[in-house]
């Protein structure tokens, strides 16, 4: 996708956007067990039950033990799940954990093509994943033919530190990432001043106007490809285990997510539903796409508005411009007279006693009452045509 991206020069910026969020693992936390004695939750609180001279309690005994005992941690370091391994125990925003694994796009501002998706543990820090997703993406620009590079790199808060900073700089990528309000001022006397360096640019890079704008688009692109991936496309909960099948399953998706941006930036049509609509597009998409030389730009336009005939600008335009059969005396007379010819330029045209009746009917309001009672009955006469014959069916059927 990335390749074709750079061959239809969707490929804009040296910019890219960082954010992750959390994948739900395949996983529940009531099957957890121990990493050393392989015990499952309720084993272990029943020890410590016991421990603190309770014999055999109850159920709801061991949840009020469970919820008032001081010290309550659950660390992956101790417990694991026997259903996926892979998976890690992570915290929520509202404060209640789960068995989750971490996703972490990285996303061009300007067109939105998503570079790199990372599936990793979700223990791991946003601070410590950010230098891996800017090497994946430059992986795999450098196996793009005529793509950019990569200089500039914009996150939240929420990836500053000075190590970080730093090892980019050693990358010569230029980061934007604001600083956490802290309470005291940062000591440089213990670090390198590789480090003071690297903040002091990453603070300066901050304050400018090129940064509040960068932090915007980064907002809203990265969290669009999250809503498009995660929410849309249903993938924010893995139905796969290990850590390998789920990164294969995501960038699949990720693939597809590329592939329906490119599609709608160059045709307009980036959903299985426009492409349902018309069942050619599909075949002419992967010809424009592996032979972009077969079709001209122009032709194809209108063939998408068209797909019975490959019209020309003119037809083009007399098709667009053409009237509609608007009026219900032209709706009726087209059904009375059958359908119309589906060949381009053979359109029948509407018969002549509608037209008299046409205009008879824009008369009806300047002629007297009976004469107008007259008209109206004739205009109404195929209709009526069509009740008296559905009135002699039944009664033929009743007597």
């Amino acid at each position: 996708m990335l390749s074709i991206a750079a061959q239809k020069k969707l490929l804009s910026g040296k910019t890219v956007g960082v954010d992750s969020t959390m994948l739900e693992a395949d996983a529940a936390m009531k099957s957890i067990v121990r990493k050393d004695t392989g015990d499952s939750w309720k084993t272990y609180l029943k020890g410590l039950a016991e421990t603190a001279g309770l014999e055999n309690p109850s159920d709801e005994e061991l949840q009020r033990f469970d919820k008032n005992r001081p010290d309550k941690t659950v660390s992956n370091e101790d417990w694991k799940s026997p259903t996926d391994p892979d998976a890690r125990i992570a915290k929520r925003k509202d404060g209640t954990t789960h068995l989750a694994y971490k996703a972490e796009h990285v996303v061009d501002p300007d067109s939105e093509v998503l570079f790199a998706a990372v599936v990793c543990h979700a223990n791991h820090g946003d601070r410590d994943t950010l230098v891996d997703s800017v090497m994946q993406v430059k992986l795999n620009l450098d196996a793009v033919k005529g793509a950019i590079a990569i200089r500039e790199a914009v996150a939240d808060k929420g990836y500053h530190k000075a190590a970080t900073l730093e090892l980019c700089q050693a990358l010569n990528v230029r980061t934007y990432i604001p600083e956490r309000m802290q309470r005291h001022q940062s000591r440089w006397t213990d670090k390198p001043p590789e480090f003071r360096q690297a903040v002091s640019g990453n603070c300066r890079r901050v304050r400018g106007a090129r940064s509040k704008r960068l932090q915007r688009l980064r907002s809203e692109r990265v969290e669009r490809s999250f809503a498009h991936v995660c929410e849309t496309g249903s993938a924010r909960h893995c139905w796969l285990h290990r850590i390998a099948n789920v990164s294969k399953r995501y960038l699949l998706q990720i693939v597809a997510r590329n592939l329906g941006l490119i599609l709608r930036k160059l045709f307009g049509v980036g959903t299985p539903q426009d492409l349902q609509r018309r069942p050619t597009l599909p075949r002419l998409c992967i010809l424009l796409l592996t032979r972009p030389c077969a079709l001209s730009a122009y032709g194809f336009g209108s063939y998408l508005l068209w797909p019975h005939r490959w019209a020309s600008p003119a037809s083009a335009r007399s098709e667009l411009h053409r009237p509609r059969e608007n009026t219900v005396f032209q709706r009726t007379a087209a059904r009375a007279t059958g359908p119309r010819d589906p060949r381009p330029g053979n359109r029948r045209a509407v018969p002549e006693p509608c037209q008299e009746r046409t205009r008879a009917s824009s008369d009806m309001f300047d002629s007297s009452p009976g004469q107008a009672g007259r008209r109206d009955s004739e205009l109404r006469r195929p209709l009526d045509r069509r009740a008296e014959a559905r009135r002699r069916w039944r009664s033929s059927r009743t007597g």
